[in-house]
């Protein structure tokens, strides 16, 4: 689980998440809504270990975010929207290449299973730089789940897909959410509406709401979330 407590994050005197307190629960696929400039990139950022909050923690898995970042980056991983891949190796090379510096063992089978599950087989041995932009896609999430974390965040995972990749892609993540916590960031809303078990949206650094899409509608008294989203948005307009 993560616990968000009272979290805040200042860029002088520009408050980019405005005391945030939320849970999101294990095994569940946990999106999170808002428009750019409304704070989620921030809070992501702060929630993975790369910025430190200004004020307030977070609990992710019993690992406090002041006192233990070390050991929390050892539960999470990161998918970003700017691929990670090396597009000069191969795709088992780029795997490769992950599984050593995490030092993982028996990492010659992993790679083989993730492969497998991930629709890679084919192209196992092809130069990046030759795969289709859903591959490329795939493979990204891929090397993030190789060292098996507890918590993935993925940050726009189908930007600029097709339709059937985004189908593929939706199928994989839907899977993986039976073995750990996903936090999804897209602007996508049929995407969150597949996927998500539970959405947050947020605006100018604060959460205006938190639950089921259903919830939030009910809430919102709107008949789509994306009416929802729009309405608890338009005060940045």
């Amino acid at each position: 689980m993560i616990e968000i407590k009272n979290l805040s994050k200042y860029y002088g005197k520009l408050c980019a998440v405005d005391n945030v307190n939320m849970t999101i629960d294990d095994n569940k696929c946990f999106a999170l809504l808002g428009l750019n400039g409304a704070g989620k990139t921030t809070l992501i950022s702060v929630l993975t270990t790369q910025l430190k909050p200004s004020s307030g923690t977070a609990i992710i898995n019993g690992k406090d975010l002041l006192t233990e970042p070390n050991d929390i980056k050892k539960i999470i991983n990161i998918s970003p929207q700017e691929s990670a891949v090396a597009k000069n190796l191969t795709v088992r090379e780029n795997l490769q290449l992950i599984s050593d510096l995490y030092d993982i063992k028996d990492s010659r089978s992993k790679i083989d299973k993730v492969i497998e599950e991930f629709g890679l087989k084919e192209k196992s041995d092809t130069i990046c730089k030759k795969l289709s932009g859903g591959q490329i896609r795939r493979l990204s999430i891929a090397l993030a789940i190789i060292t098996e974390p507890q918590i993935l965040f993925l940050d726009e995972p189908t930007l600029g897909l097709d339709v059937k990749a985004r189908k593929t892609l939706w199928e994989i993540i839907e899977k993986l959410k039976n073995s750990m916590t996903i936090v999804l960031t897209t602007h996508y809303l049929d995407e969150v509406e597949h996927l998500a078990d539970e959405v947050a949206i947020i605006s100018r650094g604060k959460i205006k709401i938190k639950g089921t899409i259903d919830f939030i509608k009910e809430k919102t008294n709107t008949d789509s979330l994306e009416n929802a989203f729009l309405k608890l948005s338009e005060e940045e307009e």
